[in-house]
Formats: structure tokens, C-alpha cells, sequence
């Protein structure tokens, strides 16, 4: 079945808020005639990454344990003392946009798996998904050897992929006026434009009736 509605999911691998929508992800991914493309931002990338310290570490498992409050999704004490206790390690969302990537170049069907057990790994299990052979054994983990292959020797062709999502998806960004992630884009019958960021969370039968809607 020939989608329908569109939807680009702007996002960051290591972004909290965009974790608690995996639920609501993986639901319309499900949906019949609806097609759904991650382009992530690179916010926690390049310039955007820093050193894990006390000061940020005590911020961001504040802000995470809002995020649970309030979504119910799961920040493990691992995660809160093997990666955010990890002092002077680099926060930096590269390595698992350059994994991303490289399952979109290899296995583009399972990209939101990887994502989602990228999520996982980091906040349940309590591995540092900031490095490359953290993030190569989560690929072997789901099957994806040949983007495994290409994370742990990457090439040209990736780097320039993974530069052209980015480019992409701030282009997109500011198209719309969008001042963080997640943010999600819908392409349908009545037209192009942005979800309200709530919708991701919690009940998601307004959001679905609404892209039915749409639809019709």
C-alpha cells in the first residue's frame, strides 16, 4: 500500500524528549498508508557536544526524571551512574547519527529499530552510546553486521550522507520555524505542516483521528 501521509520525525539520538515519543513513533510507523522518515538534526553534534560533568549530569537526570514523570518512560540508575556519572566523557549525539546513517545506507527498513534500541541502550541498560563500539554492538545486536561494517570504518560516502541528512533536516527546521526536537512534520491531503509537540505523548487517539481525517 502506497503511503499516504508523510511524516519526518526531526529528532536527536541522545535528546530525552524524543526517547519519551518512541511509543508514539513506532505506533504510526504501524499505521496503514503511513510512511515515516527520521531526519535527525544533529543538535547534540559538532559544536552541540560537550564533556559530562557534575553540573550537567545533575541537570540532565533532573530534566529526565520530569520526562518519566510525565511520559512514564523508563531512566535506569544505570544509566544515571555509568553514563551520566561518567565524568569527562564526551556528550555528543556524531557517532549515533553516523549509526543511523549507516543503517539508512544499508537497511533504511530498520532504521527505527536501530534507533529505538540505540534509546534503549543508553537509558535502561546504561552504555555510553556516544562511542562507535557501543553503537556497533547494538547494530550486531539486531542483525545489521554491514552497518555495523561501515559505522566502524566509515567512509566518504557515509560521512557525506550523514551531512546531507543534517542539512536536510535544519533546513526543514527553519522552514517552519522550529526551535527544538522532537519535532514532526505531516504530508498529506491537507497539506504540509507542523504537529503540536504534545500529541507525541500520553493518548493518541486525537492524534490519530486527526490523520484520518486528513485522509479522507
Amino acid at each position: 500500500m502506497q503511503a499516504t501521509t508523510q511524516i519526518t520525525y526531526l529528532f536527536d539520538p541522545l535528546c530525552g524528549w524524543c526517547y519519551a515519543a518512541a511509543p508514539c513513533l513506532r505506533t504510526l510507523s504501524e499505521l496503514p498508508g503511513v510512511a515515516v522518515t527520521l531526519a535527525p538534526t544533529g543538535l547534540f553534534a559538532g559544536q552541540g557536544a560537550r564533556r559530562m560533568d557534575a553540573q550537567f549530569a545533575a541537570y540532565a537526570w533532573s530534566n529526565d526524571q520530569r520526562i518519566q514523570q510525565l511520559t512514564g518512560q523508563p531512566f535506569s540508575q544505570q544509566y544515571r551512574d555509568k553514563v551520566l556519572g561518567q565524568q569527562q566523557a564526551m556528550f555528543d549525539s556524531g557517532p549515533a547519527t553516523l549509526t543511523l546513517t549507516a543503517v539508512a545506507l544499508t537497511a533504511p527498513e530498520r532504521e527505527l529499530d536501530a534507533l529505538q534500541a540505540i534509546q534503549q541502550a543508553r537509558y535502561v541498560e546504561g552504555r555510553d552510546t556516544s562511542t562507535v563500539a557501543v553503537l556497533a554492538e547494538v547494530l550486531q545486536s539486531l542483525g545489521l553486521g554491514a552497518a555495523a561494517a561501515r559505522l566502524i570504518a566509515p567512509d566518504d560516502a557515509l560521512q557525506t550522507a550523514m551531512q546531507a541528512r543534517l542539512d536536510q533536516a535544519r533546513a526543514d527546521m527553519r522552514a517552519f520555524g522550529a526551535q527544538g526536537v522532537p519535532t514532526v512534520i505531516v504530508s498529506d491531503a491537507a497539506g504540509r505542516r507542523l504537529l503540536r509537540s504534545g500529541a507525541l505523548y500520553g493518548d493518541l487517539s486525537p492524534l490519530l483521528a486527526e490523520l484520518k481525517a486528513a485522509d479522507q
